[in-house]
């Protein structure tokens, strides 16, 4: 068994979900058998923080955790670590130049722009855009439009204001989907469902009210093997190791189109990759356990 060392919390939007995380982690890598310490790089990681570490298991979400900043680091220190390295981190961090990325070679994504207020202003609206922050997950600051009544325009002048420049995205007006990848294994579909009249927003992902179906309810056998496919090519093609987590919507016709591939993916008791593992007959300890193992194989 190793020593490893669960870095959570971080200085990003996203450091209560990390904080979470980490907690969820350290618990199953211990049920696991691992010596466990947990650290909060807050203010940075030095070498002090982990000498003597086997494994180093990120489970920062956002900037600083998956942008390539702590990979970067822990390369440096010569420290080997859960998840993908820096290129990747940053290619998928970026949402578009993940998405210009995906587009070269192939892979379905909405139609989108990278775009500043003055250019968001100067736009023929269509009947529904999504507006995220190009560098942000776990939904938080996402304004979606969907074409009833006028836009909010106190909340993008808000959103543009903290952001400078975000991805405007064509609405993909369908089901949502995610699927998660561990080694090189795509795990089976989960079908998002808001709750009435609301989106898989920052609340409504932790407070509930969404349903996650896995197996899905309304996609067919064969089109959640195409999903899974999609979702396995993208996790290669950008250079993912170990785990990640790919959003996809199923849009009319069921075209399906790739949104983001998140490196380090939410691991709290509500997140989908752990859900998604259970279904597939892998609990958490043993999913850790086995994350571990894939970082420990890069040693040997």
């Amino acid at each position: 068994m190793a020593k490893v060392l669960v870095l959570a919390g971080g200085n990003s939007t996203e450091r209560d979900v990390s904080l979470r995380s980490g907690m969820a982690v350290v618990k199953a890598l211990r049920a696991a058998g691992h010596t466990v310490t947990q650290f909060d790089p807050e203010r940075g990681i030095a070498a002090k923080d982990v000498a003597g570490v086997g494994v180093a298991f990120p489970v920062l979400h956002g900037i600083g955790g998956e942008d390539g900043t702590i990979q970067a680091e822990l390369d440096k220190f010569g420290v080997p670590y859960v998840g993908s390295g820096v290129a990747a981190s940053e290619l998928c961090f970026d949402k578009w130049d993940y998405k210009q990325f995906l587009q070269t070679h192939q892979l379905p994504v909405p139609e989108g722009t990278l775009i500043g207020k003055a250019g968001f202003d100067a736009l023929t609206h269509p009947a529904g855009f999504v507006l995220k922050p190009n560098d942000g997950g776990s939904s938080i600051d996402t304004y979606i439009y969907r074409g009833n009544g006028p836009v909010d325009q106190a909340q993008v002048n808000d959103l543009f204001s903290r952001h400078g420049r975000m991805l405007f995205e064509e609405l993909i007006v369908g089901t949502e989907i995610t699927v998660a990848v561990v080694g090189d294994e795509a795990l089976p579909v989960i079908e998002i469902v808001p709750p009435e009249s609301g989106e898989f927003d920052y609340e409504n992902k932790y407070n509930g009210k969404s349903q996650e179906l896995c197996p899905p309810k309304s996609v067919s056998d064969a089109l959640q093997a195409e999903a899974r496919k999609l979702a396995l090519q993208a996790h290669t093609l950008t250079g993912c190791r170990d785990f990640s987590r790919t959003d996809i919507m199923i849009g009319p016709g069921d075209a399906l189109y790739l949104l983001e591939t998140n490196t380090i993916p939410g691991m709290t008791d509500q997140s989908l990759l752990p859900k998604a593992a259970q279904v597939a007959g892998i609990d958490m300890p043993a999913l850790v356990d086995k994350l571990v193992r894939f970082a420990l194989a890069r040693t040997a």
